[in-house]
């Protein structure tokens, strides 16, 4: 359930955990299914976005600093497209399982 991507500087993985998933409805003020729905079908606020992408960079072992520091870097006064593609890969990670299976060695 976790998804690897490049995101600004380098390579991240990025796995909403149940504990990233109780702060996402937090902020969001909506249950993981409704966040999910209300972002798949683009109704989502800018916000929505930037906090799933800094939740999946906790949750895949990223510190609370650094994700926040590559958000402020590479989330805020981004194109939108950029964002998107990338916060629903993070939730169908979780949603449907792994969304880009780690080669096995």
């Amino acid at each position: 359930m976790k998804h690897r991507a490049f995101y600004g500087d380098g390579e991240y993985t990025f796995a909403l955990t149940d504990d990233m998933i109780a702060e996402l409805e937090r902020v969001s003020g909506l249950g993981i299914g409704a966040l999910y729905l209300r972002t798949a079908k683009a109704q989502f606020p800018l916000t929505d976005l930037v906090e799933i992408i800094r939740l999946g960079l906790i949750g895949g072992g990223t510190s609370p600093e650094a994700a926040m520091r590559l958000v402020n870097a590479y989330g805020r006064n981004r194109p939108i497209g950029e964002l998107f593609p990338l916060a629903m890969d993070i939730l169908d990670a979780r949603w449907s399982g792994t969304a880009n299976p780690e080669p096995q060695a």
